[in-house]
C-alpha cells in the first residue's frame, strides 16, 4: 500500500472529549480541473519524467495551415502549473515518446506539414533541451514511421514497429534504437504490415502487437522475441479493430478496449489476452468508442477516459481485474479525444489536451483521483478506555488504520493498527483496544 494514498481522517481524542478534524479528499472517480496548457494540442505525447513532472511534446495546434507543433511544455504536479521548455527540432504529431533508462526522452517519427518523418531526437530534463539522434533505418527507400508503436525492452533498447511509412503504406518493418550508441538497426519484420495497432511488453520480455489496420481492420496478433529478433503469430482477437488501447494488468493479462473497425465502425467488445495460453477471451460489451485513453492505476484498476463515436466524449469507466466488472468513473469537465492520460507519482491521472467538441484542439487539463471518500459519522471513548470511530463508505471497500500519539511524527513512523471491519453494508467501525492508556490518539484511514 502507498502511504501517499492515505485518506486524511485525523481524529484527536482528549480524555472523554472527542475533537476531530476531517480533510475531505476528492470523491471516488472524480475529475477536477487543473491549469491549462500554454498551447492547445491534440495527437501529442505525454511522458512522466523521473522528477515527477510530465513532458508534453508536439501534436497538432489550431493553425489550420500549419497545425503541427514543435513546442513542448512541463506540468508540475506540486504547483499544478505548466511551463514552456525547449522546442523540438521538428514539428510532429502521431509520433512516439519513450522514457529511456538514462532519464532522457526519445521522440521518434510522426508527421509534419510536409511529410512522414524518419528523424528522432532526445529531450534532456536536466537542461530542458533537445538534441538530434540517429534517424530511423532506411528500408528499401522507406525510412519513416507515423502511427507506429515504440516499446522499451528489458535490455534498454527501444522497439519501433509498423505504422505508415513515407509512401503512406502500412509497413511491416521494425527496428531497434540503442541509447548507448544512438543508432538504429533493423530487426525482423512483422508478419503483416499494420498501423494504429498496439504493442505491449509482456512479463516474459516478449512484445504483443495486436490489431491495427492494413487494407481492413485486423484481428491478428503477433509476438516479438527480443532475443531472436523474430515475430511469431499468436491467437487472434475475437474482433478486428484499430485505434484501440491495450493495457498490461497486474495479473499478467492484457486488456484490449474499444477501437474502430472497417467491419462495424466502432467496437463495443472488450477482451483479454492470456500470455500463458496465448488466447483471447471475449469478456463483454461497453459503449463503442475510439480515440480514448486507458491508464493502469496504482490500485491495479484501469481508467478508460474520453473518446467516442464523434471523436470526443466526457465519460470515463473503471475496470476491476479482480471482479471483471466495469463501474462509472465520473465525467470529465471537457469532452475530449486524441488526448493523453499520465499516471502521476501521487497516484492521480493527468488528462491533457485532445480534440474537443468543436473539432479544435484543447488547452485544458484535468486530474482524476480514485481516492475513496470517508464520511465520519461518530466517535467515542469507550468505558474500557478504548477509542472508537465509525464512517460510511462503499460497501465491500477495505481500509487500514494508522495511529500515533504524536501528530508531529512523519507519516512513515505512524503505526499500523489493523483493518477496519464492515459492521453493516457500507458502515465501517474501528475500535482501538491498544489505546486504553493513551490520553490522546491520532488516526489516519488508508485505502488500498
Amino acid at each position: 500500500m502507498r502511504l501517499n494514498r492515505i485518506i486524511q481522517l485525523a481524529a484527536v481524542v482528549f480524555g472523554l472529549v472527542f475533537v476531530s478534524s476531517f480533510i475531505q479528499p476528492a470523491r471516488a472517480g472524480s475529475f477536477t480541473p487543473t491549469s491549462s496548457m500554454n498551447t492547445a494540442r491534440r495527437r501529442h505525447t505525454a511522458t512522466l519524467l523521473p522528477n515527477g513532472k510530465v513532458l508534453v511534446a508536439g501534436g497538432e495546434g489550431i493553425d489550420g495551415n500549419h497545425p503541427h507543433l514543435s513546442s513542448a511544455e512541463l506540468y508540475d504536479p506540486v504547483t499544478g502549473t505548466w511551463t514552456n521548455t525547449g522546442s523540438m527540432f521538428y514539428a510532429r504529431s502521431f509520433h512516439t515518446a519513450i522514457l529511456l533508462p538514462n532519464g532522457k526522452v526519445l521522440v521518434a517519427g510522426g508527421q509534419n506539414d510536409l511529410s512522414v518523418l524518419s528523424s528522432a531526437e532526445l529531450y534532456d530534463p536536466a537542461s530542458g533541451t533537445w538534441t538530434e539522434t540517429g534517424s530511423m533505418t532506411n528500408f528499401f527507400g522507406y525510412s519513416a514511421h507515423m502511427r507506429h508503436t515504440a516499446t522499451l525492452l528489458p535490455n534498454g533498447k527501444v522497439l519501433v514497429a509498423g505504422g505508415d511509412d513515407n509512401a503512406l503504406q502500412h509497413t511491416r518493418f521494425a527496428e531497434l534504437y540503442d541509447p548507448t550508441t544512438e543508432a538504429w538497426t533493423p530487426t525482423g519484420p512483422m508478419n503483416i504490415g499494420r498501423t494504429l495497432h498496439t504493442a505491449t511488453l509482456l512479463p516474459d520480455g516478449q512484445v504483443l502487437v495486436a490489431g491495427g489496420i492494413a487494407v481492413q481492420s485486423l484481428a491478428s496478433a503477433e509476438l516479438y522475441d527480443p532475443v531472436a529478433g523474430t515475430w511469431t503469430n499468436t491467437g487472434a482477437m475475437n474482433f478486428a479493430r484499430d485505434d484501440h488501447t491495450a493495457t498490461l494488468l497486474t495479473n499478467g493479462q492484457v486488456l484490449v478496449v474499444w477501437g474502430q473497425s472497417t467491419i462495424a465502425s466502432y467496437v463495443s467488445l472488450w477482451e483479454l489476452y492470456n500470455p500463458a495460453s496465448r488466447t483471447w477471451t471475449s469478456s463483454g460489451e461497453l459503449q463503442a468508442w475510439a480515440n480514448h485513453t486507458a491508464t493502469l492505476l496504482a490500485n491495479g484498476k484501469v481508467l478508460v477516459a474520453g473518446g467516442g463515436p464523434g471523436g470526443y466524449g466526457s465519460g470515463a469507466s473503471l475496470y476491476n481485474p479482480a471482479t471483471g466488472a466495469w463501474t462509472d468513473a465520473g465525467q470529465m469537465a471537457d469532452g475530449r479525444g486524441e488526448h493523453t492520460a499520465t499516471l502521476l507519482t501521487n497516484g492521480k491521472v493527468l488528462v491533457a489536451g485532445g480534440q474537443g467538441g468543436l473539432g479544435w484542439p484543447l488547452l485544458t487539463a484535468e486530474l482524476y483521483d480514485d481516492l475513496i471518500p470517508v464520511i465520519l459519522t461518530g466517535a467515542a471513548r469507550l468505558p474500557s478506555g478504548a477509542f472508537q470511530f465509525s464512517f460510511t463508505n462503499t460497501p465491500g471497500a477495505t481500509f487500514t488504520v494508522l495511529a500515533t500519539t504524536n501528530l508531529l511524527l512523519p507519516l512513515t513512523e505512524w503505526g499500523e493498527s489493523g483493518s477496519v471491519p464492515e459492521v453493516s453494508s457500507g458502515r465501517f467501525q474501528f475500535t482501538d483496544l491498544q489505546a486504553t492508556n493513551s490520553a490522546q490518539r491520532f488516526y489516519r484511514v488508508r485505502s488500498p
